[in-house]
């Protein structure tokens, strides 16, 4: 009987190397080691740079656009030892993060003879600038504009917040400074911190509405003590932000039916609404402001409103929002399955109800408002089929009536909301009988 063949050695595993501004000065001994071992380092022209002579393997720069290129990448150099060049913590915003999607658990991917990951942290630029600040890390917002909308930041524009913002380049204080003047934040302290941790460290200071330091070095952090300028309205982190925070032609979902009807459609991190007749985009708005990590599409037939509800969620910070111009149901064919779905126009629309439930998982919601007889009549009709609440929203608003004051009441909303229930399983008695053959 032959030997059983030797078992095929396990694969090296891709090592992530974090590095700072310090470059090799600032490694410790086990990321030197691992950078002098390595017969492939791939990396950032910046971070290349940083490396002595005595790191001989290959270099390779990441191509662009990065993302794609890293299953190619690995593959081309399988087998070898690969380390792979991160500014700071490769977790956090960094390569790390897409090296863990792409090759999933290191564990599975063991399993499977794939390559493993094997990650050497540095100090990021949260925590150089944190400790340059005296700021306690877990009191402090991080937003990155790297690759992402400067828009985003408006959404964390409080009052006395404290921000840090990972910069996209030199140019970056600059756009931050004209965003926070257009939110009526002029009076925000800035501090560009460059270099953090390296011998060419140092820091600009001034405010957002005198701000005109020349372009600060590419490799920079922002921080701000958000203040804001006298008489600029505040937005709320809860739903029901002031009808006049949006652009709108009529078509808007009042803020008292708003925040009832977010309270409905319960957001989640990481979950998916469709806003069907988005009108001026508030309720998807709202619903991305929850949560970073909320994802939303708003559906308007109108082109003219579909370009006004991405000027909404640009001016308020959530400019992820997806606009779909078209007409449902057909045009929410292909769209990805939603966590919840909310229905503020065209209900009347054959088809509509019908296709949105239909397209919800189990334990999805749906929640559906209207002002007409017609459409009321339909949510009593899917109330009586699926249950759920069936509620009357009723706002009334003081204003002057000659010398005095009195009641003007607003056309009542009626709601319909629900959360679709699992599949039932088949009973005994519904599922075909075997019979005795003779």
């Amino acid at each position: 009987m032959s030997p059983a063949p030797p078992a095929p050695a396990a694969p090296e595993p891709v090592t992530v190397v974090g590095i700072g501004a310090d470059g090799w000065d600032g490694l410790p001994d086990a990321s030197r080691q691992a950078l002098r071992s390595a017969e492939v380092l791939i990396g950032g022209p910046r971070q290349l740079a940083l490396l002595p002579g005595e790191c001989a393997g290959e270099r390779v720069p990441w191509p662009s656009p990065l993302r794609p290129a890293v299953p190619g990448l690995l593959a081309a150099h399988a087998g070898r030892r690969v380390c792979v060049l991160a500014s700071g913590d490769p977790m956090f915003y960094g390569i790390g993060r897409t090296l863990t999607e792409v090759l999933a658990d290191g564990a599975a991917e063991a399993a499977r003879g794939g390559p493993r990951l094997r990650i050497l942290p540095h100090p990021s630029s949260v925590s150089y600038a944190c400790a340059r600040l005296g700021w306690p890390l877990e009191d402090t917002e991080v937003i990155t504009l790297v690759g992402r909308p400067t828009e985003n930041l408006a959404r964390a524009l409080y009052d006395g917040h404290r921000l840090l913002v990972l910069s996209a380049g030199a140019g970056t204080p600059a756009e931050v400074a004209a965003l926070l003047r257009a939110h009526g934040f002029g009076p925000t302290r800035m501090r560009v911190l460059e270099q953090l941790g390296g011998h060419r460290e140092r820091t600009a200071e001034g405010t957002a509405a005198d701000w005109d330091a020349p372009p600060a070095d590419p490799l920079n952090v922002i921080a701000l003590d958000c203040r804001r300028e006298p008489g600029t309205p505040p937005l709320a982190t809860v739903p029901g932000l002031p009808d006049a925070a949006y652009e709108h032609d009529g078509q808007l979902t009042k803020r008292h039916v708003r925040a009832a009807t977010l309270a409905a459609l319960a957001p989640a991190p990481g979950e998916l609404l469709w806003d069907i007749g988005g009108g001026s985009g508030s309720i998807a708005v709202e619903w991305l402001r929850a949560h970073r990590s909320c994802r939303a599409l708003s559906v308007e037939r109108d082109a003219v409103r579909a370009e006004r509800i991405g000027r909404n969620a640009r001016s308020l910070g959530v400019p992820a929002l997806r606009v779909v111009h078209g007409s449902a149901p057909a045009a929410l064919d292909g769209l990805p399955t939603p966590d919840a779905v909310f229905i503020g126009g065209g209900l009347t629309a054959p088809g509509l109800l019908a296709a949105c439930w239909e397209a919800l998982p189990a334990g999805g919601r749906i929640v559906a408002n209207t002002v007409t007889l017609e459409s009321e009549a339909l949510l009593a009709d899917r109330y009586r089929q699926h249950g759920g609440e069936l509620v009357r929203l009723a706002v009334a608003h003081a204003v002057p009536v000659g010398g005095f004051t009195g009641w003007r009441q607003a056309m009542p909303v009626t709601q319909w909301s629900a959360v679709k229930p699992p599949a039932a399983s088949p009973s005994p008695s519904s599922l075909p009988q075997e019979t005795e053959q003779p």
